[in-house]
Parts: structure tokens; C-alpha cells; sequence
């Protein structure tokens, strides 16, 4: 592809996953934001939770000068708190909804424009009274926040049998519960993530067509899924790392996919993200520069 990546998405970075500190809401996360938010290249930026108001108050004015794009990340505040949204516990189900709303309020405040979650883990033997919870759990969460706004809530896929063996990762499965979800609130739909699609086994086809309709949100990374290998499972390691899956060739494969289904083209310009975490060391601007590098290689071959 010639045209630049810019006609196209745009382009984005998980904050809080470059630098994994700002997990925890607290640490210089006024100063490596900015480091984001200076950077021409993106155009989109994901935060989680802040604990500061006063530091929340004054990223969203640097955000809004930016004339970046903010969406809001609550999966590291359930994963941190392991938090479950189905389940079958009640009083542990209900934890986990506060929590969320705890989070589509801060996100409203400070202006996102987008909002994420993941559905929790869940027993074979379960499946389906964990289906229900969630579903439950979903139908509050996406009425409480179309009750303050428009923003759009997202529900991240993800592997269902490496590391996080969520509700919510088989294709066929994710498409049941987004089809009875959107059906009532349009504000909800669904999060690709490339590295979650190498650890569901079956390609990117399998994993994409089934749930094409209900995809708002993508994620560009990559996973090693050798046992044992240093970063393996759902660890987001950079480009290049030792025994990680995803290549060159895959990448262009997966941005083939999202023009395929309909999630880029001519005039749309929606958010794709990536997501990588520097590994025992690393420097956090040297993965995002070597990230960079990666998609511009990719990009020549879409």
C-alpha cells in the first residue's frame, strides 16, 4: 500500500501498556503522556484509570490541545483487582459492575470517546450460566453508560485456553453474545486484538468473518506462544522478540482483513491501536519506535 497509513486509520497506542506502571493509575504518567500526545504519528491514545483528580483534570486539557483521539481501557483495573463480570457469584459479579461503572465515569469525565472491558474467566462445565451473567452484566453496564452519554462500550475478545481463557474469545461464541447485546444497545460492540486472534488457533478468517458486523476497535500485537519462552501467552512482547508468532506478512494480512470486512476504507478512518509491552528491561520509546518501524514495513505489503 502506497497511500499513506494516515488515509486510512488512525493510529493509536496503548498507554498504559508501553508503560506498565500507569496500570496501577499512579507514577509519571503526566510526562509519558506527553510524550504520546506530541508525537505527530499518533492520533489516537488509550489511558486507564488515574488516581489523581487534579492529574485527570489536567490530561484532559492536554488531550483536547492535542486534538488526539482518547479512549478509555478498563481491563487492567479488572484484571489488577481480578475482578470477574460473569461471575456466578453474585456478590463478586456485582464488585466487578461497580467497579466498570467506577470506570465509564472517569472515562466520562474525561471526555473519551471510546470505552473497553473484557469479560472474565469461566469452567467448561459452566459455560453457559457464565454466558447469562455476562450478559447480565453487559445489558447494566451498556445502559448505565448510554444513560450519561453516547460513548461507544467495547468488549475486547480474547484467547480462550493460554492465558486469560475468556468467556468470550471463540469466534462462533463472541458472535452469539454481540448479536443479542447490539440488538438492544448500539452503543456496544466488540475489540480485535491480533495477538488474541494467534492464540485462538484458527486464523485470522476464522476468528474475523464470524464477528465482521460487531468489530469497533483493533488492536495491532504480537505473542509467543511457545511454552516456557520468555513473554509467552498474553504478554504483548515487541516486534522481533525471540519466538513470537506475529511477522511482517501476518500484520499485512490482518490490515488486508479489516479493508475486507469493511472496518477501514475510503472516508473512515477508524482507530487501530497497537499494543506492546517492553519485556524485562526494555525501554518503552525504543518498542514504540520499533513498532512504528514494523507497520510502515507491513504497510508496504497490504
Amino acid at each position: 500500500m502506497q497511500t499513506p497509513l494516515s488515509h486510512w486509520m488512525k493510529l493509536g497506542i496503548v498507554y498504559f501498556m508501553a508503560y506498565p506502571f500507569a496500570m496501577s493509575g499512579e507514577g509519571d504518567i503526566e510526562s509519558t503522556t506527553r510524550r504520546i500526545l506530541e508525537d505527530p504519528d499518533f492520533d489516537c491514545i488509550e489511558i486507564t484509570r488515574v488516581n489523581d483528580p487534579a492529574l485527570r483534570e489536567r490530561l484532559k486539557g492536554l488531550i483536547r490541545q492535542s486534538g488526539i483521539t482518547m479512549t478509555y481501557g478498563a481491563q487492567p483495573q479488572l484484571l489488577r483487582n481480578q475482578e470477574n463480570v460473569n461471575s456466578l457469584d453474585e456478590g463478586l459479579r456485582r464488585r466487578a459492575i461497580d467497579r466498570l461503572k467506577a470506570c465509564v465515569d472517569e472515562a466520562y469525565e474525561m471526555e473519551a470517546q471510546g470505552f473497553a472491558f473484557l469479560a472474565g474467566k469461566y469452567s467448561p462445565d459452566s459455560k453457559e450460566r457464565s454466558y447469562a451473567a455476562l450478559v447480565e452484566s453487559a445489558r447494566e453496564l451498556c445502559g448505565y453508560a448510554a444513560a450519561k452519554g453516547n460513548m461507544p462500550i467495547n468488549l475486547e475478545v480474547f484467547d480462550d485456553d493460554v492465558e486469560k481463557c475468556s468467556l468470550i474469545g471463540t469466534a462462533d461464541y463472541t458472535a452469539r453474545f454481540a448479536e443479542r447485546i447490539s440488538r438492544e444497545f448500539p452503543n456496544f460492540g466488540l475489540m480485535v486484538d491480533l495477538s488474541h486472534v494467534t492464540q485462538l488457533h484458527t486464523g485470522i478468517d476464522a476468528n474475523i468473518d464470524p464477528i465482521a458486523p460487531y468489530i469497533r476497535h483493533a488492536h495491532i500485537a504480537n505473542a509467543v506462544l511457545t511454552p516456557g519462552a520468555p513473554a509467552y501467552g498474553d504478554q504483548h512482547p515487541r516486534f522481533g522478540f525471540p519466538n513470537s508468532v506475529v511477522d511482517e506478512d501476518m500484520l499485512a494480512a490482518f490490515l488486508r482483513k479489516l479493508f475486507d470486512i469493511g472496518y477501514m476504507g475510503e472516508g473512515k478512518r477508524p482507530i487501530v491501536s497497537f499494543e506492546v509491552k517492553p519485556w524485562d528491561g526494555e525501554d518503552s520509546e525504543c518498542v514504540i519506535a520499533n513498532t512504528k518501524r514494523f507497520l510502515q514495513s507491513a504497510w508496504l505489503r497490504v
